[in-house]
């Protein structure tokens, strides 16, 4: 069954949603479907079988090696099994000199065995190392590295074997990580298990010749996720799923939960985990869990607010004893640590240090940095009785989140050996990156990112609302500024920030191989490892790419009646159009896949483009309904009614996602979204309040309703958007017009104000204004006509001001008349760049004149980057520098008609970065043709406590930053530059403004100019 989604809802269509679909596509396979990095495998034959139509793939491994090596290379059989159709054997072997070898392997030496093992582990390695001259300095280059491993047909390996595809890596997890790299490589997906995503079947799979599939060390050391926020969706889906004895009084996050989350972190190479914490204690809830953590090769830790791996404030409730404060309980608050060190002690853990108030709060309000200073030296007393050894041997970090970063910048430090784990403002804006002192730190630096949020200015836990595109920017100025030890992003429930997780990780694990020109490359390598259609891989990658622009510009939990304007620039309308656009194709894509992925497809795509269309337009028609209200048009109870339908169908969507295969995620879309009332989830969804006229009522002034683009106003009869007075107002003007303008129509619309039907007429007075309708009929109270006026340039007379009117009648005798000027401007002959029009010139930056580059260093494009298109950024060049007027440049060519009395308006739309480089606040310069250049510092500083400041609330909640300045500039062509100051500024729009209020209301800006 599955979810085909109309592109508007109403009640009677909501009874009949679902619809059998039924496919007859193919999945095309390509030659392998790993995402990224070399090829190894191919599906069609070589020289190296590993495994055909008639033999299973075999598979060795020392038995000396890590236990864990031992459960992927189970996992390795069993997803070999799926794929081909046959199991393979798994033979363990125990030798200690080519002799044992030879008997153990010579009855099996004309198959062509995977041969797995860890350097210094396993002796099959060992061997094939000794006797391959190719294989022993690849292995030599990885030796004593982290992570690191090589994986390719290795000739003569061992005694009477002529060849074999060895996986081998550096350590435990470099060998794990060899053995999900082949499995992606056969056309298993890391999301097999948490997204459903079918095995690719294949009756044979062979080893390429002469392709190595290694891999050094990781860009960053730690890389994971923070499972956090995880009420109600995450905790409701568990306790259906893992009530298997555990304790009652909180979730079972057990081992058997778990050991899901870490399989998964390891298939996208992944090795660090922050567990769930709000009401759960990952020590204590399963006394296995640790364990289960090292065997399968996780490194576990605890969050910010969560000191010595104890779960923080639910371990203390359950073991503390008295207040949660060091100076008056320094005692009891050392053994509970001390517990916990010692608990953790036996497996590979990284020690968060620190101490926040209970419930993630400060712990205190005066910010004691002595207080810290000592917590932090008595913790590290712990850690060294504890181990008995050197401290600094033990991996530990701090976390500088919300008020603990103000303590550092006052002056509290840290010994060098421990990390310094940086926070973004948990919107995707990292808050610092490090000094060239902090580069120097041994215990480096890293980065705490959000997908997720509790807190202000708003929760947002419900969809995936990420820009993958900004976070690889800001992780890659992270990078380049050393922060690489810890990557850790809260997730929240995991699920629906699949596609977002997963760049998070693979990219950490590999800065190199996405830069800022790959994010589509990503996407449709992404859709096609997933869904292994070459065909339609582009278009998925293009819906996943679409959505998330849309939810990046404004999350679905800011979203209100009035957001975007219903008025000006057709902002709503062209909102509605994309998401109606992405709606249709994604159906498209529905009916063509295969069945066995639809429920894979549903959780990563379809639900995240129907559920948040759905939720945009529960908005844009609950404030259609409440302007109709206000304009006297009968149309107001259509809206009303639509509302409703929405919001019902809202629901629908949660309940089908509940419903896949059988119930499998049930629970896992119940967070709440639709009606807060303020930074927290609503307890409830709520639909949106509307507005009902009554029905058998005429308006005052008539049944004819007339209103017009650009304007709330309503006509005939008084309305307080009609003028400044509100009642006695002229007739209707719509925005002026010229050559230029980006929209060559303006509309007026004719609708009913009552139940009463009635013919209309419109006439020009003048043969240049085009109506594209002159009769019609407003049969019934529902009913409404747009008519659009153009111009017929050829025809309007040159210069500015030419009126045309239009009058409007109805059979029932009323009359109103609609004005339209008509500008027929002209610039230079061989004028090249934007022009002017509606009183302002609007550019997006990627589409500047001429960029200037300064030592090497220039502006470069941001693919994706922006709530519009793309936008640019000066490329990153470690600790530089200039003073205003001097740094990389880019200028724009416009052509101005206007000016304010000589001057004209700059206002340049920016992401919401934040003053990250210490010492050097985030600047831009901008200039108009000679003129001197002006900074501008678009956020201001953080305070000293670590508070940011109060503009902060709205810009991240619209995604941008309005910073504007005045400039002499007199009607004709200019060139505005756009310098940059420092790394990490971000620009998207530039509005220049040449009289004064011509801007109107809209949340993305004005449209973008001509250029001529």
């Amino acid at each position: 069954m599955r979810w085909i989604t109309p592109l508007s809802v109403c009640p009677t269509m909501r009874r009949s949603l679902f619809a059998f679909v039924f496919s007859s596509a193919l999945v095309s396979i390509p030659q392998a479907l790993a995402l990224g990095g070399p090829t190894c495998l191919s599906f069609t034959p070589t020289q190296y079988a590993i495994a055909t139509g008639s033999t299973p793939a075999t598979i060795w491994i020392d038995t000396s090696d890590w236990p864990g090596v031992h459960r992927a290379a189970l996992d390795m059989q069993r997803d070999l099994e799926k794929v081909t159709g046959k199991k393979p054997t798994i033979l363990n072997v125990t030798i200690s000199n080519n002799n044992d070898l030879s008997r153990q392997m010579g009855a099996r030496a004309a198959s062509i065995p995977i041969i797995i093992g860890t350097l210094g582990r396993s002796n099959l390695v060992k061997y094939a190392q000794q006797s391959s001259t190719d294989l022993k300095p690849k292995l030599a280059a990885i030796q004593g590295k982290w992570e690191a491993g090589v994986s390719e047909v290795v000739k003569n390996p061992i005694p009477g074997v002529a060849s074999a595809y060895v996986i081998a890596g550096s350590d435990k997890r470099g060998t794990i990580f060899g053995i999900y790299d082949f499995l992606e490589q056969a056309g298993v997906s890391p999301w097999y298990w948490w997204a459903d995503v079918p095995y690719k079947s294949h009756s044979a799979i062979y080893a390429l010749s002469n392709v190595t599939c290694s891999h050094g060390e990781p860009s960053v050391k730690y890389r994971g996720i923070f499972l956090n926020d995880e009420q109600p969706a995450l905790t409701d889906w568990v306790i259906q799923k893992y009530s298997n004895g555990t304790a009652a009084d909180r979730p079972p996050f057990n081992r058997f939960f778990y050991s899901t989350v870490f399989e998964l972190l390891l298939r996208l190479k992944a090795n660090y985990l922050w567990p769930t914490m709000w009401n759960s204690a990952f020590g204590v809830d399963d006394p296995l869990n640790q364990f289960t953590a090292d065997y399968y090769g996780i490194v576990m830790s605890t969050s910010h607010q969560e000191p010595m791996l104890r779960s923080s404030p639910v371990e203390w409730y359950q073991f503390g004893s008295g207040q949660w404060n060091w100076d008056h309980n320094k005692e009891n608050i050392t053994k509970f640590w001390t517990d916990g060190v010692k608990r953790g002690s036996p497996y590979e853990s990284v020690y968060t240090l620190g101490m926040r108030g209970t419930g993630d709060i400060p712990l205190d309000e005066t910010g004691n940095i002595d207080l810290l200073q000592r917590i932090v030296a008595g913790q590290r007393e712990i850690i060294g009785n504890v181990f008995q050894k050197n401290v600094s041997e033990i991996p530990q970090v701090w976390c500088l989140y919300s008020e603990v970063k103000g303590y550092y910048e006052r002056g509290m430090r840290v010994p060098d050996d421990v990390t310094l784990l940086w926070a973004d403002d948990n919107w995707g804006n990292i808050r610092r990156y490090p000094t060239p002192e902090e580069r120097n730190r041994s215990g480096g630096s890293g980065v705490y990112y959000h997908f997720d949020l509790v807190g202000g200015p708003r929760s947002y836990k419900w969809g995936n609302s990420h820009s993958i595109s900004k976070a690889r920017h800001q992780l890659e100025i992270a990078k380049k500024y050393g922060a690489d030890r810890i990557w850790i992003v809260n997730v929240g429930d995991l699920k629906p920030h699949e596609i977002s997780m997963d760049f998070f990780l693979t990219y950490a694990w590999n800065t190199t191989l996405w830069t800022k020109n790959d994010m589509d490359k990503y996407r449709t390598q992404w859709a096609l490892r997933e869904f292994g259609s070459s065909e339609l891989a582009p278009t998925i990658a293009d819906i996943v790419k679409g959505y998330s622009r849309l939810n990046y510009r404004a999350k679905p939990e800011m979203y209100n009646n009035t957001m975007y304007s219903l008025t000006s620039y057709h902002e709503a309308e062209n909102v509605m159009a994309e998401w109606d656009s992405l709606v249709s194709r994604s159906n498209q894509v529905v009916q063509k896949l295969p069945s066995d992925y639809y429920a894979a497809y549903f959780q990563f795509v379809h639900w995240s483009v129907i559920a948040g269309r759905t939720t945009q337009a529960l908005y844009v028609e609950a404030g259609y309904n409440q302007l109709y209200a206000s304009q006297a048009r009968s149309q107001t109870n259509v809206k009303a009614d639509s509302v409703g339908a929405l919001f019902e169908y809202d629901a629908d969507i949660r309940d089908q996602y509940h419903a896949l295969l059988n119930g499998k995620w049930n629970n896992m879309a119940k967070q709440t979204h639709l009606g807060y009332w303020y930074w927290q989830q609503p307890m409830l969804d709520s639909m949106p309040a509307v507005t009902r006229v009554q029905k058998r009522q005429v308006a005052l002034p008539g049944p004819m309703r007339l209103t017009i683009e650009d304007s709330k106003g309503a006509w005939p009869g008084d309305n307080s958007n009609q003028c400044a007075q509100g009642y006695n107002c002229p007739p209707p003007t719509v925005m002026p017009i010229t050559p230029f303008s980006p929209s060559q129509t303006r509309y007026f619309e004719v609708s009913a104000g009552g139940p009463t039907a009635f013919n209309w007429k419109a006439t020009a007075n003048v043969g240049w204004l085009r109506l594209n309708q002159t009769e019609g009929s407003i049969s019934n109270a529902a009913s409404g006509q747009r008519v659009l006026m153009s111009v017929d340039w050829a025809s309007a007379p040159a210069g500015s001001a030419s009126t045309g009117v239009v009058t409007l009648s109805s059979n029932l005798g009323q009359s109103l008349t609609v004005t339209m000027v008509a500008n027929s401007v002209a610039v230079p002959s061989g004028y090249h760049g934007f022009v002017e029009s509606e009183g302002l010139i609007s550019m997006q930056t990627e589409h500047y004149s001429r960029s200037t580059a300064v030592g090497g260093v220039s502006w470069e494009l941001l693919p994706g980057y922006g709530r519009n298109s793309s936008s640019m950024s000066p490329s990153i060049a470690v600790d530089s520098h200039w003073q205003a007027g001097t740094g990389p440049a880019l200028e724009f060519d416009f052509y101005s008609f206007n000016s304010n009395g000589g001057n004209v308006s700059v206002t340049v739309y920016s992401s919401p970065s934040l003053n990250a480089m210490s010492g050097h606040p985030l600047t831009y310069a901008v200039a108009i043709d000679s003129g001197a250049p002006v900074t501008v510092q678009p956020m201001p500083l953080e305070s000293l406590t670590g508070s940011l400041p109060s503009i902060w609330n709205q810009n991240v909640a619209e995604a941008i930053i309005r910073s504007t300045t005045t400039h002499a500039a007199q009607p004709g062509k200019h060139t505005l530059k756009l310098y940059a100051t420092e790394i990490g500024f971000v620009a998207e729009k530039i509005v220049v403004e040449t009289v004064s209020g011509s801007t109107q209301y809209s949340f993305l800006g004005p449209p973008e100019s001509i250029i001529v």
